[in-house]
């Protein structure tokens, strides 16, 4: 070859044929240049008057596996599988400076010299590609127009991922077709005359696909089991379209409307993965083009080689982007609640967008008694394991808060719940509850960064909280500390990713959050507090270049709080006149804030509600009555017992109150707490929209 040694001569093989040589491609990585040999055309030989005769490569055979139209491929020995097929160099003219053939001249050597380097440069485009249209595309514009005036990429349709096995015939669908002149030059006179003249096949009735695109892009081909299309597909070579096999292909692919070019105008090379054939490319050249040489098909099933590999990797990366990307989704909460007392905001970006799974999360769960506790924590890592284990303890979270523990209680238990998962699974959590009704806020911290509050006059501070240990160490207990809440302002929750990095470190990055959001809320004015999503989005403002090195968790809490003279409340000994007595307590409520149209629902309900409490308490009974943008009733006692709605008989003198609850209220529910449980319910205030 041009530039290199000479192949030793070809030795006959027991069996009379000449054995392969493997020449070396320019431009190519070694990796891929192992792959790409393994679809390159077969040997050919020549007969006495010195005409290329046909491809004596491996038989073209349908799969044995019994899958049914699935085209694979069956070489001649197994072990000669697709990994390792070999290059038959041909006669001296075919490949210059061959061994037994005439020296190259310099026209020769020069061509096959640029030929190597397109394929260098054409392959590094295309391997350049990370996604589907990408690698698509770079194919396009690597051989339009310097190796063809046209191209036609076929994929099928849908790709298989991976070791699956594809259901149902198998379709091609036109993915993409590139050209080399416009639409306009080939279809004026002397483009349509060179074309019909030659018999030739006429570029402008191709289908366009993608930005040049102005026909629609829904050609579909079925390929036939046992049909030329098959066969030509399973043998994986690239062919001339005057080819016997592909002169029958050309018109099932490309359909009975188009003209299949005269000579050696076309080349039908099949793309075939790892595991199988995955589509196809058909290259096209003009009538005042020459046409393509036998070496062109050695170009051609290295593109092809490339283009297919490129595209199994690309569907196998998207695959795990969207099984990383749904995992994701579903460890957070798809929305936030909207407890009373407190409105919410959250935000949570990855470290970057082609590793959107992390360890970081936030929760926001509703209490009995109107409380709400925030949740942010942070597992170390950003792989899918970290991402496991934050699931994991996210829900341990949610169910030690229905239990409603105490905070530091709850990071105890998720302390444990860490160790049982295994000794290096570290994580850091800060659990708060909020009381819109004392207006106060219980904060235990385990190892995380402290939270920043913006109080209603612009001044924020860092509160005092104890850092306390990771979870997952072990042997360490954790205390909780009780602040107040005061109605405006904003509490806010984060992971360290907000305010820690390369460039700075974790209590410089708090110093920032904090002058930040004093710089805000003074913008918005003292008199208000900044709007929940905006105030979001400028803390998220503050991360510079560099400073995205780990993922970031925020939530942002507004406390309103419940007035006190929205609030009801009372004590209820469990007797037979608890009853009673509680729907003159409701009575009395209901005139006071002028909501006397809801005393019949209200009385029926409560009465149902304190009896079923009296039935099993055994200490006071209490009654709280909450107005907000809905009446709330909530009647706890010392029963761990819930109730659970039940469909009476006609001879059961009871088990009709919880259905009565259950048709009259807006909402209801049970919560089991250490102490007890608590039994709620909401009426819809007189005028406003039920949002049941």
């Amino acid at each position: 070859m041009p530039g290199g040694s000479h192949p030793r001569a070809a030795q006959p093989a027991p069996d009379g044929t000449t054995p392969t040589t493997r020449p070396r491609a320019a431009g190519a990585g070694a990796s891929a240049q192992a792959e790409a040999e393994a679809q390159v055309p077969t040997a050919r030989t020549r007969d006495a008057r010195g005409e290329a005769a046909a491809p004596t490569g491996p038989a073209a055979t349908p799969a044995a596996d019994g899958d049914g139209p699935e085209v694979r491929t069956r070489d001649a020995a197994p072990d000669t599988a697709d990994t390792d097929t070999d290059i038959d160099t041909g006669t001296a003219d075919a490949m210059p400076g061959s061994a037994g053939g005439p020296a190259p001249d310099g026209g020769v050597a020069r061509r096959e010299g640029d030929r190597l380097r397109f394929v260098g440069a054409a392959t590094r485009r295309i391997a350049r590609g990370i996604d589907l249209d990408e690698i698509v595309l770079g194919l396009c514009r690597a051989t339009v127009p310097t190796f063809s005036d046209a191209i036609l990429v076929y994929l099928r349709d849908p790709l298989p991922v991976g070791d699956e096995r594809p259901v149902g015939p198998v379709v091609l669908r036109l993915r993409r077709t590139d050209r080399l002149r416009p639409i306009d030059d080939l279809t004026g006179a002397e483009g349509a005359g060179a074309a019909g003249a030659a018999g030739e096949l006429d570029f402008s009735q191709l289908p366009m696909v993608g930005p040049q695109g102005d026909l629609p892009a829904a050609e579909l081909c079925e390929i036939r089991p046992g049909g030329a299309l098959a066969e030509v597909l399973r043998g994986v070579r690239p062919v001339f379209g005057s080819a016997a096999g592909a002169k029958d292909a050309l018109p099932e692919l490309l359909g009975s409307e188009h003209p299949v070019p005269r000579g050696q105008r076309a080349i039908l090379a099949p793309l075939r993965g790892r595991r199988r054939v995955i589509g196809a490319a058909v290259f096209l050249r003009s009538p005042e083009r020459p046409a393509f040489e036998q070496n062109d098909l050695l170009v051609a099933a290295q593109l092809a080689t490339h283009t297919a590999l490129g595209i199994d990797k690309a569907v196998l990366y998207g695959r795990e982007a969207y099984i990383a990307d749904e995992l994701q989704r579903t460890m957070l909460p798809d929305g936030l609640p909207q407890p009373t007392g407190v409105r919410l905001a959250s935000r949570y970006l990855p470290a970057a967008e082609t590793a959107r799974v992390g360890g970081d999360w936030y929760d926001a769960i509703p209490l009995p008694g109107s409380r709400v506790a925030l949740v942010v924590g942070d597992v170390m890592g950003h792989s899918m394991t970290s991402a496991a284990i934050m699931g994991q303890l996210r829900t341990t979270a949610q169910t030690l808060a229905q239990l409603d523990l105490p905070p530091a209680e709850v990071l105890h238990h998720l302390d444990e719940q860490a160790q049982r998962l295994g000794s290096d699974r570290m994580a850091t959590c800060l659990y708060a509850v909020y009381d819109p009704v004392s207006h106060r806020i219980t904060i235990a911290n385990a190892g995380h960064p402290p939270p920043v509050l913006l109080h209603l006059g612009g001044r924020a501070e860092v509160l005092r909280v104890p850092p306390g240990a990771p979870i997952g160490v072990g042997g360490v207990d954790f205390e909780a500390v009780e602040l107040d809440a005061p109605a405006g302002a904003t509490l806010l929750l984060y992971t360290d990713g907000l305010v820690e990095s390369r460039l700075r470190d974790v209590w410089t990055g708090i110093e920032q959050l904090r002058e930040r959001l004093a710089t805000t809320a003074q913008l918005t004015g003292l008199d208000h507090p900044p709007p929940l999503e905006a105030l979001c989005d400028d803390v998220l403002d503050m991360l510079g270049p560099g400073d995205r090195d780990d993922d970031i968790a925020l939530l942002a809490a507004r406390f309103d709080g419940i007035a006190p003279s929205d609030v009801a409340y009372w004590f209820l000994d469990p007797e037979e006149t608890a009853p009673g007595r509680a729907r003159r307590f409701a009575r009395r409520a209901l005139t006071r804030w002028g909501l006397e149209e809801l005393q019949d629902s209200l009385e029926l309900l409560v009465s149902e509600v304190v009896t079923n409490a009296v039935r099993y308490a055994e200490r006071p009974v209490t009654l709280r009555l909450l107005r907000t943008d809905v009446l709330r009733c909530e009647v706890g006692d010392d029963s761990p017992q819930l109730p659970r709605q039940r469909r009476a008989r006609e001879t059961d003198e009871g088990g009709r109150g919880l259905f009565l609850v259950n048709r009259l209220a807006r909402r209801w529910g049970a919560t089991r707490l250490s102490s007890g449980k608590v039994v709620w319910f909401e009426l819809p205030l007189p005028g406003a929209n039920d949002r049941r």
